[in-house]
């Protein structure tokens, strides 16, 4: 049997070979009918396309990278997600990369995988999305990139982002509301923007409701689970103790709720826990946590959208958008017993 070429999708479909090529590579100047029908004889004639002479025709590799430096394998799950819907609908191919953003090798390494992997482009997750050094390295090697929850406002690029400021103050506000106002929180990893967006929120929600800010009952954490045990025995020592804790993702959130179970305090009764993302565990645990719904895989598949489109049809694109972080209540939180 022949083996069905582009050619042979062109003849038994009737159109052009820059048709079927369009359709292949989801352009648009396709009618409705006419990419229905190309796509109808890829199925009949049982078409694969060959990605190695794709990417030769048209000097790609239809390769998207992701970087990613973060402790939560949920985060990263459903970064590739939203990454994969995105390509998939493009007919591009996701590389995962890990890297280490503090590591003193960090330009090289990237220097070394774009050498080796001929990327496309390159999808920014934080702490990644936030170094200036990385976007100036990409911007002089004219590598098309795509910004994850950064903080850094530029007029020349790709970024989405949730706002993590304002879902953090409605958190607080929502634990205030309930009563509580010796309120504890758990700092996130110190080289990602959103610990500190989320940590303004929730002094900006105390400072709206006339409670100082009191420094004692802030715990560093890094967004990594055993960060929030570590916290949550500091935040539980303290005397007078608190009756809420809001830790900056859900991962240490789920900590506190474990320690404080451990010394037999009734959540939410005795102890109010609150988190950050709405990641899995926050549904999967008991009590479940009241959290803010950070829209991970919709962030980075419009970010990977994007980027593709500013690689096949305008360099020049710039997309800036901020996504909303929604409240989720649970029984993890509930009013201040008197």
């Amino acid at each position: 049997m022949k083996k069905v070429t582009i050619n042979s999708v062109a003849t038994y479909a009737g159109v052009s070979k820059k048709t079927v090529s369009r359709v292949l590579n989801n352009e648009p100047n396709v009618s409705p009918a006419t990419r229905e029908k190309v796509l109808k004889v890829f199925k009949e004639l049982d078409y694969t396309p060959n990605p190695i002479a794709r990417g030769l025709a048209r000097n790609r590799s239809f390769i998207i990278g992701c970087l990613y430096d973060n402790p939560s394998k949920s985060y990263i799950t459903r970064v590739q997600s939203g990454a994969l819907e995105a390509c998939h609908k493009f007919g591009y191919n996701l590389l995962i990369h890990p890297c280490e953003l503090r590591g003193e090798a960090l330009i090289e390494n990237i220097e070394q995988l774009l050498q080796t992997s001929r990327l496309d482009g390159l999808v920014l997750t934080p702490p990644f999305s936030d170094s200036k050094e990385l976007v100036a390295f990409l911007k002089k090697k004219g590598l098309p990139y795509a910004r994850v929850a950064s903080a850094i406002e530029e007029d020349d690029s790709i970024s989405v982002r949730s706002n993590d400021e304002q879902g953090a103050l409605e958190l607080t506000e929502h634990l205030i509301k309930l009563g509580h106002k010796e309120i504890a929180f758990i700092k996130g990893h110190p080289d990602h923007s959103a610990t500190e967006l989320r940590f303004s929120g929730y002094k900006r929600a105390l400072a709206n409701h006339g409670i100082a800010f009191e420094p004692r009952l802030v715990a560093e954490g890094n967004f990594s689970y055993h960060s929030g045990a570590d916290s949550a025995k500091t935040i539980l020592d303290l005397n007078p103790r608190p009756t809420a804790v809001f830790a900056s993702n859900d991962y240490m959130a789920a900590a506190v709720l474990k320690l404080a179970t451990q010394r037999q305090l009734k959540v939410p009764e005795a102890l109010s826990i609150a988190g950050f993302d709405n990641a899995p565990i926050a549904r999967h645990i008991w009590p479940g946590l009241t959290t803010i719904a950070q829209p991970v895989e919709e962030m980075t598949r419009l970010a990977v959208e994007h980027l593709i489109l500013s690689i096949t049809e305008s360099p020049d694109m710039v997309f800036q958008t901020v996504l909303e972080a929604k409240l989720i209540c649970r029984e993890s939180t509930a009013p201040l017993e008197k």
